[in-house]
């Protein structure tokens, strides 16, 4: 069962957050319709902009961590490499 580690943005160059689910199209769509209290809800975050995938847990969440600590800069490159438009992604799961 793949893992994947997200990012959904406010806006292009918006509020970020990073999380990992096994369960992707569910997780954002919670996110999508206001259903996860707490940053995303109260930010307005749904706009799924990056997606990376992984074999086992442990490597997703271990993943998930150290993406967390990245200064905003390098989120922001990570991101714009593979989807330079901000294109929601979510329409392609």
């Amino acid at each position: 069962m793949p893992y994947h580690v997200y990012i959904l943005a406010s806006r292009r160059n918006g509020t970020l957050y990073v999380g990992v689910t096994n369960e992707l199209a569910r997780r954002v769509y919670e996110h999508k319709q206001g259903l996860v209290e707490g940053f995303t809800k109260r930010h307005g975050i749904r706009t799924l902009v990056y997606v990376e995938s992984h074999n086992s847990v442990i490597e997703a969440i271990r993943r998930e961590k150290r993406l967390k600590r990245w200064n905003r800069a390098w989120k922001i490159e990570l991101i714009e490499r593979d989807n330079p438009e901000w294109v929601d992604l979510y329409d392609r799961l």
